[in-house]
Formats: C-alpha cells, sequence, structure tokens
C-alpha cells in the first residue's frame, strides 16, 4: 500500500463490485459521467495552470509538490503505515494506528485509528496530548460562520456514585463508547492477567504445559482480537492457557460477552439490558476483584 497506493486504487475503480459496495449514494450525474470520469487527468494539467498563472515559473515546483504529496500521503503513508505501524487508542476491528500523536502534515489523518473507531467525527484527536490540525481549520471555519460540525466522538461520562444494577442510561453509555469500554476493561484487568501469566509461567517452568502467552498479545486479545482472528498456533496458546487458568478463561469469556452485547442490534433494548445486568451480576461474584471492580465502575458510565 505505501509504494503502490495510488496505483492499487485505480486499479479497483474499475471493480464493478467495489463501486457498488463503497460508491452507493455518491452523485451519478451528467457532470460525472461527462466531465470528471472523461477527463480526469485533464484536471491535473487544470491545476498545472492555475499555479502558473498564480506563481509563474515556481508554480511548476509548487505542482510537482502537490503531485507527488497527495498520493504519498493519503494512499501510501495514511492506508499503508497508518494500517502496519503506530498505537491505538481503540480496538476498531481492523489492523488501524496512530502514525503520531500530533496530526499535523496530514490534516489530522496520521490520528488514524481514532478516525477508524469514530468514522463520522469531524474531530479525530481524542487524547489529551494528541493535536489535530484539520480540527483547528474546522473550529476557525465555524467561527467565521463557513462550517457546521455535525458530529464529534462520543464522551464517556462517569456519574459520581455506581447504580445498583445498569438501566437504560448505562447501557446506551456501554453502547455508544464500545471501543472505551473496551480500553477500559482491558486496562482494569491487566493486573489480573500479569498474576495468572506468572502462575502460568511457574507452572510451565515445572513442565506442566508449554506456551505461555506473552502480556502483550494477552492484551490484544482482552482489546477485542477474536479468537477466529489468531493464527492457528496463537488460538492453541490461548486454548491451554484458558484450559490451565479457570481466571483467564473468565476474564476472556467476559470480554467475549461485551463483545457480543455490541453486536446484538436485532435486539430490543429490553433484552439487551437484561443481559448487561446478568453480565454484571456474575461479573461481581466471579471471585475476580479487578473484574467485580470493573463492573462496579461501568454501572457508573452515563
Amino acid at each position: 500500500m505505501f509504494w503502490r497506493g495510488t496505483e492499487l486504487y485505480r486499479a479497483e475503480a474499475k471493480n464493478a463490485e467495489t463501486m457498488e459496495k463503497y460508491g452507493r449514494g455518491t452523485p451519478d450525474d451528467w457532470i460525472e459521467r461527462n466531465v470528471y470520469t472523461r477527463f480526469s487527468w485533464e484536471g491535473v494539467g487544470l491545476m498545472l495552470v492555475v499555479n502558473l498563472m498564480l506563481f509563474g515559473a515556481p508554480g511548476l515546483t509548487i505542482w510537482a509538490v502537490q503531485m507527488a504529496w497527495i498520493p504519498v500521503t493519503a494512499a501510501g503513508i495514511i492506508n499503508g503505515i497508518g494500517h502496519y505501524w503506530g498505537y491505538r487508542n481503540f480496538p476498531s476491528a481492523d489492523a488501524s494506528t496512530n502514525i503520531v500523536p500530533w496530526g499535523i502534515l496530514i490534516g489530522g489523518e496520521e490520528l488514524h485509528n481514532n478516525h477508524h473507531a469514530y468514522g463520522t467525527s469531524a474531530k479525530l484527536s481524542s487524547r489529551w496530548y494528541e493535536f489535530d490540525l484539520g480540527w483547528a481549520y474546522i473550529r476557525s471555519l465555524e467561527a467565521l460562520g463557513l462550517a457546521t460540525v455535525r458530529k464529534v466522538a462520543p464522551t464517556l461520562r462517569v456519574a459520581p456514585a455506581s447504580k445498583p444494577v445498569p438501566d437504560v442510561v448505562t447501557l446506551q453509555a456501554v453502547i455508544a463508547n464500545r471501543y472505551a469500554v473496551a480500553t477500559a476493561y482491558a486496562r482494569t484487568l491487566k493486573v489480573a492477567c500479569a498474576a495468572e501469566l506468572s502462575r502460568l509461567r511457574e507452572r510451565a517452568g515445572r513442565g506442566e504445559f508449554r506456551d505461555v502467552p506473552s502480556m502483550r498479545r494477552l492484551k490484544r486479545w482482552l482489546s477485542g482480537d477474536t479468537i477466529s482472528a489468531l493464527h492457528e498456533r496463537e488460538r492453541a496458546t490461548l486454548a491451554k492457557a484458558m484450559e490451565n487458568s479457570k481466571a483467564l478463561s473468565t476474564i476472556y469469556a467476559m470480554r467475549q460477552e461485551l463483545n457480543a452485547l455490541w453486536e446484538r442490534s436485532t435486539e430490543s433494548s429490553e433484552q439487551l439490558l437484561a443481559r448487561l445486568q446478568d453480565w454484571c451480576r456474575r461479573a461481581e461474584a466471579s471471585g475476580i476483584a479487578p473484574l467485580e471492580q470493573f463492573s462496579v465502575q461501568l454501572k457508573r458510565y452515563a
């Protein structure tokens, strides 16, 4: 993707199935058919003419930079490096990463994992140390009355006190902030998992079994990687770890149940709420202190 991004895009644009799936809702009018499609390369030439008219001879250099900048940054860096290297704030169901916490060169798209987690948000930064230059542009235009912000990522709010049982407000907060909830789950259960892994390593050292998963891998499983997305050896390692640790088995199973709660879009609110209440009841009766703590915290979400 990094080296052949634009080439791959142009090839895929000829795939009717892709156009039907991802082009739905886009204009297919006279201008699209007779101008943009027929004369796509002429737009590049028109930009060269405009640059020469505005800047004279230096306009040729500006045009050359624009020709290199757009395919390399948009197709190469964002869809190449932005799915290969970096850090993740949210366990979205893809490989997207935040390349760096400062979205300056590409208007905020460097925060690509944030964008994939909340695709309709006008603001791409989500942590205090992240900076989205595109958001600064948008707010400036909004102050001038030239733009309207339609949507930003939801903010998880925490009530002062926990409720005896989750209610509809809790359910709505958990579903709307599912990525933040998944991240909080992994963070809260990290200590318990580390302790279990230490016990498993001691047993492995005595030759009782092999292939204890690393903490890094376990954190990824807790963050939302499903068993079907793992390699065969990783699935075997996870299964063996859960077979030899009731705590790990419970922690992982409860995480998967949370994920299933978000995916049950065909169920009514009453059914989803009943599932969430049952989940909290079992979490608090699990005997795993961090899991109990997370359930109490979850009931404060608003």
